[in-house]
């Protein structure tokens, strides 16, 4: 029998490296992160309607359970979440959920999916289904972000949220969906991010555009993915999708650079990466704004060996990575590695 109350947490994520690559099924390497979102949901006997509370807005939402209508903002996701499980063949029952967390929305630290994650771990559970896989959860939830959000993103934050783990970033292949644990052991170096100020929300940002960019750039070379390009083609391409694909093909290298990295303990070499791949994502990915790029800037100027924007762009937050002895603006939130979603 399935419990008639269930809990679940699911963390966000930062990205280390390998930004805008999932949709072009090339590779990332992120972490969980502590901070994340809770979500509690209890069985509702003889109702057929789901009651939510967004505990940090004050705001509710009820629908049916049997034929979810279209939202707007967090609605959405709860919607969402529910229609594509059921779906999924989940029998999910009437319901009151809440749920509240920690995760600073906007900021690039992927609040979206730590909601997604673990609203859906919360209500499989108390729908006593199992079969889902964390894949397959993390395929749900991309599809409630891209269908009922109207943000095409890719994979990367739903698995860093289900797969995370303690003192370990995740390479993960986009083509492959492989996923394995890459120790991330800084020594006495320290990862920081500074929010920029500046809220960021895929669906309305140029993140959508970007992605149609990458789609056109494939449709031009005749590839499926810009996994696929020959970099001796890309300037056979129009100047604004060259650049597009240039970013996309030098931040996959980045990221097996970045692996190799911290392999060898080379954390000035990490450093070196994270001020290219911010390099690449404000010049060709132009994905950068005024408000990031001043934040990138404070990181730096507290002295940070390398900092660069996390997330999506447009907005949000920049990592920093600070060398032994030095320490974050008073500001930044250190960051380190913790376990993935889980039931409570």
């Amino acid at each position: 029998m399935p419990p008639d109350a269930a809990s679940a947490f699911a963390p966000g994520r930062i990205n280390l490296i390998g930004e805008h690559t999932d949709y072009n099924l090339g590779f990332a390497l992120p972490f969980a992160i502590a901070d994340g979102i809770t979500a509690h949901a209890e069985l509702v006997p003889g109702s057929e309607t789901v009651d939510a509370d967004a505990v940090d807005l004050g705001e509710s939402d009820r629908f049916a359970v049997a034929d979810p209508e279209p939202a707007e903002g967090w609605r959405a996701f709860a919607r969402g979440i529910v229609a594509e499980l059921r779906g999924a063949g989940v029998r999910v029952p009437g319901a009151r959920v809440r749920f509240g967390g920690s995760v600073r929305t906007g900021a690039g630290m992927s609040s979206s999916a730590a909601l997604e994650v673990a609203l859906c771990l919360a209500l499989r559970a108390i729908s006593g289904e199992d079969e889902l896989d964390r894949v397959a959860i993390a395929q749900l939830c991309s599809r409630v972000e891209n269908e009922w959000v109207g943000a095409r993103t890719g994979l990367l934050d739903q698995l860093a949220s289900l797969y995370g783990a303690r003192e370990s970033a995740l390479r993960i292949d986009f083509r492959s969906l492989e996923i394995e644990q890459v120790p991330l052991r800084l020594g006495r170096w320290q990862l920081a991010t500074l929010d920029s100020g500046e809220r960021h929300v895929h669906a309305s940002s140029g993140y959508n555009e970007r992605r149609a960019e990458c789609a056109r750039a494939c449709e031009l070379l005749g590839i499926d993915s810009l996994r696929d390009v020959d970099p001796r083609s890309i300037e056979d391409l129009p100047p604004l999708l060259a650049a597009r694909a240039r970013h996309v093909v030098s931040e996959n290298e980045r990221v097996l650079a970045a692996i190799a990295a911290l392999a060898a303990d080379d954390m000035p070499a990490l450093a070196v990466l994270l001020n290219a791949a911010h390099a690449s994502l404000r010049d060709d990915y132009e994905a950068s704004t005024p408000a990031v790029e001043g934040a990138r800037e404070r990181l730096l100027e507290s002295g940070a060996a390398g900092a660069r924007m996390i997330g999506g762009g447009f907005g949000g937050s920049v990592l920093g990575l600070f060398p032994p002895g030095v320490a974050p603006p008073r500001e930044a939130m250190p960051v380190a590695p913790g376990p993935g979603a889980h039931l409570i």
